[in-house]
């Protein structure tokens, strides 16, 4: 899923095989920023979702393709279960970086993939003084209007650089998760992601999903859902 900019166009014609994500145990959280401390957000119980998660074990398996142990994975997959929330991560046979390859590979509408997009919001003189890091999780059939949202969050809103999108989450773009980040991102949830039951996220590397909801994103995150654009 993109993590930068905007979603993609395009189209997939075969779902990749879901493989067995074989997740050691992560490494210590990172340290939380100074006045964003605390016990992390907890996502409410997962009720009514289909079945079709693959657990993560402590063991390492042999699996074909890129490394499925990428550091990132384990540690998204922790921080997952640290919230409450049994979503298991799913490691995919080719990346994922685009919703349209996401929804593709999973069989699954374009509008039920959460991309992770990375912004700079500036709430300050606009000289960048006031500069923080925002995370949007928008469907994937919708895009994010920068000149809606950064007002409507006191603000001015812009793209993030792929460098500026790693120094944040610590994740490269294609593959930035709600979760796992070296410190907590403020957060906003796209109020599209409530038309679909169940939706997926990256899980911290292009070839890595877990599903979940709008409701539980919201929770895991301690983001607050919002229109994205002028038509919501």
């Amino acid at each position: 899923m993109v993590a930068s900019g905007q979603p993609e166009a395009g189209t997939g014609t075969r779902a990749a095989t879901p493989q067995r994500a074989a997740v050691p145990a992560a490494p210590p959280a990172a340290t939380r920023r100074a006045g964003r401390t605390g016990t992390p957000p907890s996502c409410p119980a997962r009720t009514g979702l289909p079945s079709g998660t693959v657990t993560a074990t402590a063991q390492p398996e042999p699996v074909d393709g890129p490394a499925p142990l990428h550091r990132n994975v384990a540690h998204v997959q922790r921080a997952l279960h640290e919230r409450g929330c049994d979503a298991e991560v799913r490691v995919l046979a080719d990346a994922v970086r685009t919703a349209a390859e996401a929804a593709a590979a999973l069989g699954v509408e374009v509008g039920a993939i959460a991309n992770s997009l990375v912004f700079l919001l500036d709430t300050g003189d606009g000289a960048g003084t006031g500069t923080e890091p925002l995370l949007v999780l928008t469907s994937g059939a919708h895009r994010v209007e920068e000149d809606v949202l950064g007002p409507a969050l006191g603000g001015v809103l812009r793209r993030a650089s792929a460098a500026q999108v790693r120094a944040a989450t610590g994740q490269p773009i294609g593959g930035v998760s709600p979760v796992g980040h070296p410190a907590p991102l403020r957060t906003v949830v796209d109020e599209q992601l409530r038309r679909h039951p169940r939706v997926w996220a990256a899980a911290g590397h292009p070839h890595a999903v877990f599903s979940t909801t709008h409701d539980e994103l919201v929770a895991l995150t301690g983001g607050t859902s919002v229109p994205v654009a002028a038509d919501g």
